[in-house]
């Protein structure tokens, strides 16, 4: 199997990368941070191709490369985005980043991935959503806003391609033990996510086995599937148990 990895120089990437070799795959090591790509491929006797997948040309070249250099692209796991804290005043910078990171490098790889896949009978993409894409994450209205809108993209690809051989995935952990957990920024949202957090290769470990299948959610973290169904259902009760939260956990006024 053939596999390209984005943001893969550390966290949930690099513990997919670390497994797909494990188990045989030859695997493209993709990650803005150059040395952090170039250190897991060597360690994985893997491919480096440091790039920003904000940039549509850089993940063009990213596709291309895994092209020339495999044969050819089994599986693309769209996994490199970024987590931006603020409320409705933060910068517009802030959303323009979170925005490009998080939907647009989704848009940037199947731009790159659709004619081949369409040519050659199919393919598979998992997009990195994250629970905030199905639910919400408070503190952080960049993050969630533009998690839901990948999730909506990953939905649009799944219900458009799935019957010409392309199976689009989402992946949607909780609270994962990586930099993004341990960095700057809103600590309350970090502090209500790391009871339940799961190692990286956790992660991993739940991907590999969603591979012998085709469901469209992976739940890392099962009790997911429950509060996803009761936003549908009960939503305003929903919403009330997140406000609750919100007073609980987050200072006055925020």
């Amino acid at each position: 199997m053939n596999v390209v990895v984005t943001g893969a120089g550390g966290g949930i990437g690099r513990a997919l990368a670390r497994r797909f070799a494990a188990d045989g795959a030859k695997v493209v090591v993709n990650d803005l941070d150059a040395a952090a790509a170039q250190a897991v491929a060597a360690e994985i006797n893997g491919i480096a191709v440091p790039g920003n997948v904000a940039d549509e040309a850089d993940v063009q070249r990213l596709v291309d490369t895994a092209y020339t250099e495999l044969g050819g692209v089994d599986l693309f796991c769209a996994n490199a985005g970024i987590l931006t804290t603020g409320d409705a005043d933060a910068p517009d910078a802030d959303w323009d980043k979170a925005w490009q990171v998080n939907v647009m490098s989704h848009v940037y790889a199947t731009r790159a991935l659709l004619p081949r896949y369409l040519e050659n009978g199919g393919g598979r993409i998992i997009f990195t959503v994250s629970a905030a894409g199905l639910l919400t994450l408070l503190g952080s209205a960049p993050y969630s806003v533009t998690k839901h809108a990948a999730l909506g993209y990953a939905e649009w690809l799944r219900a458009t391609y799935s019957h010409r051989g392309i199976t689009v995935q989402a992946l949607c952990p909780q609270g994962v033990n990586t930099a993004m957990m341990s960095g700057d920024g809103e600590s309350a949202s970090r502090s209500l996510l790391a009871a339940g957090a799961l190692e990286p290769e956790d992660v991993a470990e739940v991907v590999a086995k969603a591979l012998d299948g085709d469901s469209f959610l992976i739940l890392p973290h099962p009790e997911v599937a429950e509060y996803y169904q009761r936003r549908a259902t009960e939503t305003d009760r929903w919403l009330g148990g997140m406000n609750k939260i919100q007073r609980n956990f987050f200072p006055a006024g925020s």
